[in-house]
């Protein structure tokens, strides 16, 4: 369960991040995915990551200190907001930019636990979503999938397109990554996703804060 969490700083590449030992949990997804408002209902602070109509505003990465009240495990670890990938609006250079700042935190950041790619449930696979997927996979990123805008859905529909997107993802992998269904509107999911990354806390090494 989380208790808190406070914004501590936002860095323009892997190398100005937190020098910290604190697990680091990240998320990701195609601009508009809604990625701020999931983070803003696992945090129960509407105000915590700034949520905009426009895509592409987060272009920095992004650290909050989350306090947890679970026993045993780590207390107090990292929540990472990454910029969005694909954001058709942004000039080249920014693009790429932006995916050398994604690449190299993905790589490079040994506090990384877990990277949640966000996908909206709304939509078929895209190819740029399975391309970062794979690309996570072939470079052994570790990571979990996490389906948005679950309330714009009725539950069977909903069902049907996750169903039919893991099937998509067994065409090329041979075992799925844990896959969660949320809605930042109601809630949905965000339990699990804590849970989740609880339980990844409390495996880890004791040395860890």
């Amino acid at each position: 369960m989380i208790k808190s969490a406070s914004y501590i700083i936002s860095s323009p590449d892997v190398a100005s991040c937190p020098q910290s030992s604190l697990p680091e949990y990240a998320f990701i997804g195609r601009s508009n995915v809604g990625k701020s408002s999931l983070i803003n209902m696992l945090c129960h602070n509407p105000k915590l990551a700034k949520t905009s109509q426009k895509p592409g505003k987060t272009l920095l990465i992004n650290h909050f200190k989350v306090q947890s009240d679970n026993v045993p495990g780590t207390k107090e670890w990292h929540l990472v907001d990454l910029p969005g990938y694909g954001y058709a609006q942004a000039g080249q250079k920014q693009r790429e930019t932006l995916r050398r700042m994604i690449e190299r935190y993905c790589l490079l950041r040994e506090q990384l636990v877990c990277l949640f790619v966000l996908i909206d449930c709304r939509h078929e696979a895209q190819k740029i979503d399975l391309e970062f997927i794979n690309w996570l996979g072939e470079n052994g990123v570790p990571f979990a999938i996490v389906f948005t805008k679950g309330d714009k859905l009725g539950k069977m529909v909903l069902k049907d397109k996750v169903t039919k997107y893991k099937e998509r993802l067994l065409e090329e992998w041979e075992e799925l990554p844990p896959v969660f269904v949320t809605s930042s509107e109601t809630g949905l999911g965000g339990e699990e996703l804590t849970a989740y990354i609880e339980e990844l806390n409390s495996s880890l090494s004791p040395t860890l804060p």
